[in-house]
């Protein structure tokens, strides 16, 4: 099968009709053999007897319903695992991503023999109160990434070879970062494409100023994650240590301080007088609970199951 359509929805019951039949069309024009997965994140608006409907029309439609709302992450999530096409693309179910995108992105796919392919929006429908903090939402994301390529990592339109999508994994509100998993996971052929972003034609946005809170708090997730999994102790064992040895060293100078105006007749004061010792005495205590918890994270590392779950590019 060449192509894997993912399409996560909820409350899009009157865009799916129209959606999947412009998907058909792309799809038989390139003769393209192809799948469509519909993932119902939890709809009550009927979105489900629609698939249902599509589906008795068109044989290479599926759907996928959850019984509740779990979000985006958890329908693409499902719809990896159950994907089969040598490429997947992933969009919205909204009409804002266009299926015409679709043989450019599977075409450069192959010919660049690329991991991954995250659509930019470069030119958006959208006001100022969304566009700019996704602006400097995704600026902070290429800084922290070092995936500094993309314009848009929260573009839903993205194209993938099927192996990164069968060796990762999205939860929480991790869609937003799916290049930043695939790099940690070892895939860095990750390029962009400027898209098209349609006008929205029916219904809502389902997103909400929040996300840009939650985002950034998922963002150190996954840099934490990525990076120190495997070695929590690396990352609070340094942040332990600096801050043990930083109040450590204000308590001697301090304890210095009052011998030395001992010895030469001086005035001097109580160490336990001085502001600077709490100081000192909160560093300690700080670091050395941080060194415990990097301890204690490492066990906890060192006896989880997937501890020595490495991906492996190739065997011969």
């Amino acid at each position: 099968m060449n192509i894997s359509v993912l399409i996560p929805l909820y409350n899009e019951a009157e865009s799916l009709p129209e959606l999947c039949a412009w998907i058909k069309r792309v799809m038989d024009k390139q003769n393209y053999s192809y799948e469509i997965i519909l993932v119902d994140d939890g709809s009550n608006d009927g979105s489900w007897e629609v698939i249902e409907a599509l589906k008795k029309e068109n044989a290479a439609i599926s759907g996928i319903q959850f019984r509740r709302n779990y979000g985006k992450s958890a329908a693409l999530n499902v719809a990896f695992e159950a994907a089969q096409g040598e490429v997947i693309i992933t969009m919205d179910a909204d009409l804002q991503d266009s299926p015409d995108e679709i043989p450019v992105l599977y075409e450069r796919m192959l010919k660049e023999n690329l991991d991954l392919i995250s659509g930019w929006k470069k030119k958006r429908y959208d006001p100022l109160t969304k566009t700019i903090p996704t602006k400097l939402f995704n600026a902070v994301t290429r800084k922290m990434s070092g995936i500094n390529n993309l314009h848009d990592f929260n573009c839903g339109l993205k194209a993938y070879r099927k192996e990164v999508v069968k060796s990762i994994e999205v939860y929480g509100e991790m869609h937003r970062y799916i290049p930043v998993i695939a790099k940690w996971a070892g895939f860095r052929k990750i390029e962009e494409q400027v898209v098209e972003h349609r006008a929205r034609k029916y219904g809502q946005t389902k997103f909400g100023f929040s996300r840009f809170i939650n985002g950034f708090l998922d963002l150190l997730s996954i840099f934490f994650v990525g990076k120190f999994s495997k070695r929590p102790m690396h990352f609070f064992g340094t942040l332990g240590v600096l801050s043990f040895s930083a109040g450590f060293a204000i308590t001697v100078w301090l304890i210095a301080d009052k011998l030395i105006a001992i010895a030469k007749g001086l005035v001097y004061r109580n160490v336990t007088d001085q502001p600077l010792f709490y100081i000192a005495l909160v560093a300690i205590i700080v670091g050395f609970q941080l060194f415990l918890t990097g301890f204690i994270a490492e066990l906890v590392s060192r006896n989880a199951p997937e501890r020595n779950h490495y991906q492996i590019a190739k065997r011969i």
